[in-house]
């Protein structure tokens, strides 16, 4: 939980598939928000957290069983604003005195309301301005019930063709439900809503990245005192991102450990090392176990085995030299807000799975060690936004996400340090030829994964029998769903060129165009 000096927001949610949608529009505003289970929402709870406004999330439960989960009764006589989704709309509702009727899913008649809809006005609503400029407005409904009474106090504000009730509000309490979700984009002016909401709770958006900065180094030099921290750099965003901030706090009482397996892109382990070591002087222990870990992994072929030995061996190699740093007693991670979230999920369910080397696994309790974790409060976009606060250059905040088993996972089939070779010098052709033509930017995740097959080409006069490969580019916003990015043919054209050009052992190149889902992004 943050520093109670910040305006907060509550989410409660009831089980949504999208109520990470809901924060991340609320961060976009400046607004700090938290998301927590309405199992652990209790009367002490909200005493404690004491939000500016509540937001209840969408959910996939039917308020009209008697198990339905509910919010605590006091929530309502706080005096504060609170926005119902859906679900929430339908809780809302029910607690007040109001009416909800189930659909066929919970054994109703009712009728149920699925995919884009379109809402008219009903008189005039702040929460609303910015809305109806053209008569009616495009919303996503994903409802089985819905209200068929409203609670005393409320009005209608806008209506659907299966949602006569789908914006209603009580003015005075400032109480607002919609039977809709806001937050996806195929709502597209939710993010006004959102933000008519905010402003009608005071809210002043005092959540920036520079007021971040301010107060994690305060509670990281609180949390660590003279003690040494250990901080396991990958060279992603987020673990660079925590380095320079707990250097920033602490100075030299920080050290560094880059595991470099060998798996790492073209040139990607001396960036690291001059970056951190050379332009930071931060600590830095250049744990180069290359071929430790490519012996373990030479003809490997199972994903699954390759992972698994990459994340051993790593724990085992960062043991070793984490091991020789006296008087360590904090072990710092650079785990973001998604990963608190899913820990401590609606269903509360265990933890979200570790990738393999990105993290420690149970090096902190083995080794006795405390967790910092400085990013646990932010997602992506603000991790990126702060490294920016803090200096780092783009080149460094703007990278492609890259995998924690490196390269193995896009070499599938048995891997070698031959094919291991290619590949690095195939992705340097493929990146610069996006840099070059200015799409780096507009790219979630771009990489050359090499093929476990031989073809048949011909170069000059002669026969040649090399690897092919497969080009891979998606967009994406959070990597659970993405698109392949539609290159030109000219650009693919000019591509695979250089690649056979320039890349021995490769006569041939193709371009991945699966969309996720079906497939994932990466190969492996």
């Amino acid at each position: 939980m943050t520093d109670a000096s910040h305006d907060r927001l509550l989410i409660i949610d009831f089980g949504s598939q999208v109520t990470q949608l809901i924060a991340r529009r609320l961060r976009e505003l400046n607004v700090y928000c938290e998301i927590h289970p309405f199992q652990s929402v209790t009367e002490g709870f909200l005493r404690e957290f004491r939000p500016k406004a509540v937001i209840f999330s969408g959910g996939p439960a039917s308020v009209v069983n008697a198990d339905a989960p509910r919010p605590p009764a006091t929530v309502f006589e706080m005096g504060v604003p609170i926005l119902g989704i859906c679900y929430g709309q339908q809780v809302m509702m029910d607690m007040l005195g109001g009416k909800v009727e189930g659909g066929k899913i919970s054994g109703g008649g009712g009728t149920a309301e699925f995919g884009r809809a379109f809402v008219a006005p009903e008189g005039n609503l702040p929460l609303l301005d910015g809305w109806f400029a053209e008569g009616r407005e495009q919303v996503w409904m994903s409802h089985g019930d819905h209200v068929s009474k409203l609670a005393p106090g409320f009005e209608v504000f806008g209506t659907s063709p299966n949602a006569p009730f789908a914006i209603t509000a009580d003015t005075d309490r400032k109480f607002y439900a919609v039977q809709f979700h806001p937050e996806v984009h195929h709502t597209p002016k939710g993010a006004k809503l959102y933000e008519n909401f905010v402003r009608l709770a005071g809210f002043t958006g005092d959540w920036t990245m520079k007021a971040y900065k301010d107060e994690a180094i305060r509670q990281i030099r609180e949390q660590v005192g003279g003690k040494k921290v250990i901080c396991g750099l990958s060279g992603g965003v987020d673990s660079s991102v925590a380095a320079v901030l707990i250097h920033e706090a602490i100075g030299d009482q920080l050290t560094c450990v880059f595991v470099d397996h060998g798996l790492l892109r073209l040139g990607e382990a001396d960036e690291v090392v001059t970056m951190f070591r050379d332009n930071y002087n931060i600590p830095l222990i250049h744990a180069d176990e290359t071929e430790l870990f490519l012996s373990a992994l030479d003809g490997e072929s199972d994903p699954e085995t390759k992972r698994k030995t990459i994340g051993r061996l790593f724990i085992d190699v960062f043991q070793k030299y984490a091991s020789q740093i006296d008087g360590a007693e904090f072990l710092a991670q650079g785990t973001l807000y998604p990963d608190v979230i899913e820990s401590v999920s609606f269903s509360g369910g265990p933890s979200v799975t570790i990738k393999s080397h990105h993290n420690v696994g149970g090096l902190p309790e083995k080794m006795g060690l405390k967790l910092v974790e400085p990013l646990r409060e932010l997602f992506k976009d603000e991790v990126r936004a702060l490294g920016r606060e803090l200096g780092l250059p783009e080149s460094f905040i703007g990278r492609h996400p890259f995998p924690g088993p490196g390269l193995a996972i896009r070499c599938p089939g048995e891997i070698t340090r031959e094919k291991l070779e290619i590949l690095r010098l195939a992705d340097a052709v493929y990146i610069d030829q996006i840099r070059k033509h200015g799409l780096y930017d507009e790219i979630w995740q771009a990489f050359t994964a090499i093929l476990p097959v031989r073809t048949v080409g011909v170069m000059g006069d002669g026969r040649t029998y090399d690897f092919a490969c497969a080009l891979r580019a998606v967009t994406s916003v959070d990597g659970m769903t993405a698109d392949y990015y539609p290159f030109s043919h000219e650009f693919l054209g000019e591509t695979a060129t250089r690649i056979i050009n320039e890349v021995p052992g490769i006569n041939r190149v193709t371009y991945d165009i699966t969309s996720k889902p079906p497939g994932t992004i990466e190969w492996e």
